[in-house]
């Protein structure tokens, strides 16, 4: 208990003993996943599934916890299965290789799904699975863009705003009759894309503040017993 006496001083024994039996997915181990399955590790989670198809890439070494110049070229899953494994040897960690679609079949039942994925039609299959399945979850919107972590908030995706991202998913789910869920979002305006840009930019304050408040609120709905 000496690796979680600092988190049950806070919390007391028996809410460690509720997250050491909980069972928390996260999707999507990037900027903002990563940051949300170390949260839930060092928090005493009992086991974690982690979802993503890619590779650690030098260009995520800004803003990615599992990026590191040791790690490049590998599969961010492994390299996120054996980071948790160091934390905590005794965490039950399930590191699936995959890229989540409405084709995926998943046999395992998470209490929690913290929602870390990239791209728009994933994110909708997940939100799909979760409420057919009756899981609750917590979905992360655009961190790309932004440079001030005091305006990241916690709401139901249909009180969004600013976020062009939710405001996408927003009409999605609305026309898909999903229900309403909670999602973590900034309301600071994007900063305007320069040149020819690709990619978004992104800076490790904001994208590591979004994990952290989507692992903090799935520590908290599993206390509470959801």
């Amino acid at each position: 208990m000496t690796r979680l006496h600092r988190t049950q001083l806070l919390f007391g024994e028996s809410a460690i003993e509720k997250l050491q039996r909980s069972t928390v997915m996260v999707v999507g181990c990037g900027a903002v996943g990563s940051f949300a399955t170390e949260a839930l590790a060092r928090t005493g989670i009992g086991h974690l599934i982690i979802i993503d198809f890619d590779n650690v890439e030098e260009s995520n070494i800004n803003r990615q916890l599992f990026a590191l110049d040791s790690t490049i070229s590998r599969p961010k899953v492994s390299v996120a299965k054996q980071r948790i494994h160091d934390i905590n040897p005794e965490i039950t960690v399930d590191a699936l290789n995959m890229f989540f679609d409405d084709k995926s079949e998943l046999s395992v039942r998470p209490d929690f799904i913290i929602d870390a994925i990239d791209t728009v039609p994933s994110k909708i299959s997940l939100y799909n699975w979760a409420a057919r399945n009756k899981i609750p979850f917590i979905s992360s919107m655009g961190a790309a863009s932004k440079t001030d972590p005091t305006q990241i908030k916690i709401a139901p995706i249909s009180k969004t705003t600013v976020c062009p991202l939710a405001a996408r998913v927003r009409r999605m789910i609305r026309d898909l009759e999903l229900p309403d869920f909670p999602v973590v979002y900034s309301v600071q305006p994007p900063i305007p894309v320069t040149g020819h840009a690709k990619n978004l930019g992104s800076i490790i304050t904001v994208t590591g503040t979004f994990g952290l408040v989507l692992a903090n609120y799935a520590i908290q709905k599993i206390i509470q017993d959801i």
